[in-house]
């Protein structure tokens, strides 16, 4: 593949991958505004949010098996003509509950490039270069909460809270073009697969099975949903503990997502000389001191402002090297079923980041504890998966030397 051909491929992949968090970002100044004009509380907007991830959780199992049976670009066409249509009814909503449902057809369009883009780099590059690629992908999703967020609070204050919806559909508009003129074809279809219920179930357990498969998707959705709980628990406890304005918890939310950004580019250069597999051991082993760090220092009260960004941003940082990796391992032994394994990882992260995103909030005590003991164990569990599926890997791997010879 030719640089300027290559290019084009990871900046649309790049988009593909990013539109839902953009989706999610870009309206969240818009509430306000929103909660006025459609006559209802900020509450009951937030569930808009809600209706979106559930849309993202669904999707992503039902895109899989089509992208396997159909190819990569009919559903994606699809996908992205519904997000580009509901995209505009979202500008039109008339009432809050219509928003609600309406985020949540848009969630199963936008969630057509999040699995097409993951199963699109297995089928595209070689998988010594699948961690290389997601990494770049990596870049574009974490600059979302920095670019997204402050997009939409100058477009909403400007031209209104409408306006974030018809960018969005722009976006997708742009995005369809570039799939259609830029983006390879990816893997042939494959008419023999069935779209029938036991069928797609046998499919979803069949990509289950797979020792390598189980071992970094769960390692890599445990890890992540760390990310989850810090996103639920740091409104509170940057704003209300410790008493940032507005301003400066956006600052903050920047600077440690700066880390991940820059951090997913340190690990394509790392690749040059270490594996996916040395790489992801040690990032999680780092992300456990870090997390037990904070746990420790919260239960001593001997961490300030800074001390706890700086832990957090080291904690999140590890980020950019755990998810790239653990895409790419997770991925690498399917060819056939790529769509398939790409929308049940998929579907795993979002599973298991709500959960703590919820227990977060069950456990809120008024401390920075509930959000400190999420992240650590989320890191803890991660660690110990990862070590135990190596394990079973490495056992799967000599049975089948022993039964070759």
């Amino acid at each position: 593949m030719k640089g300027r051909e290559r290019f084009f491929t990871i900046f649309t992949l790049g988009l593909l991958s990013a539109m839902g968090a953009f989706s999610i970002d870009m309206y969240l100044p818009g509430f306000p505004d929103i909660a006025r004009d459609l006559h209802t509380t900020v509450a009951h907007i937030t569930l808009s949010i809600t209706s979106f991830f559930i849309g993202i959780s669904i999707g992503q199992l039902i895109y899989g098996p089509l992208l396997d049976k159909f190819g990569r670009k009919k559903p994606l066409y699809i996908g992205l003509i519904v997000y580009l249509l509901t995209s505009i009814a979202c500008a039109y909503a008339p009432t809050a509950d219509a928003l609600i449902g309406i985020r949540f057809l848009q969630a199963l369009g936008s969630c057509a490039g999040m699995v097409a883009s993951r199963a699109l780099v297995r089928d595209i590059f070689p998988v010594q270069e699948n961690a290389k690629i997601f990494s770049l992908l990596m870049l574009v999703l974490a600059l979302s909460p920095i670019v997204a967020p402050t997009l939409g609070g100058y477009v909403s204050s400007a031209f209104g809270w409408q306006s974030i919806f018809y960018i969005l559909s722009g976006i997708a508009g742009a995005t369809l073009l570039l799939v259609y003129f830029k983006l390879p074809d990816g893997r042939m279809p494959d008419a023999s697969l069935s779209l029938l219920p036991r069928p797609i179930i046998s499919g979803f357990l069949e990509v289950a099975k797979v020792p390598q498969f189980y071992t970094y998707a769960f390692a890599g959705a445990i890890a992540s949903s760390g990310l989850y709980a810090y996103i639920a628990g740091s409104p509170f406890v940057f704003m209300e503990l410790y008493h940032v304005s507005e301003k400066q918890y956006g600052w903050i939310f920047a600077i440690i997502a700066m880390g991940l950004i820059s951090a997913s580019q340190v690990n394509t250069l790392l690749l040059r000389k270490y594996s996916s597999e040395q790489i992801i051991r040690v990032t999680l082993f780092c992300q456990c001191l870090a997390g037990i760090a904070l746990v420790v220092g919260n239960y001593f009260h001997i961490l300030g402002l800074y001390s706890t960004i700086f832990l957090i941003w080291v904690f999140l940082s590890t980020q950019g090297f755990a998810f790239p990796n653990s895409s790419a391992l997770s991925l690498a032994p399917f060819t056939k079923n790529a769509g398939t394994a790409s929308a049940l990882m998929g579907a795993i992260q979002l599973g298991i980041g709500a959960v703590s995103t919820a227990l977060v909030s069950i456990f809120n005590n008024g401390t920075a504890m509930p959000m400190a003991v999420v992240m650590c164990c989320c890191a803890v569990s991660s660690f110990v998966v990862l070590l135990i599926g190596r394990k079973v890997i490495a056992k799967k791997s000599k049975e089948l030397i022993l039964v070759k010879n």
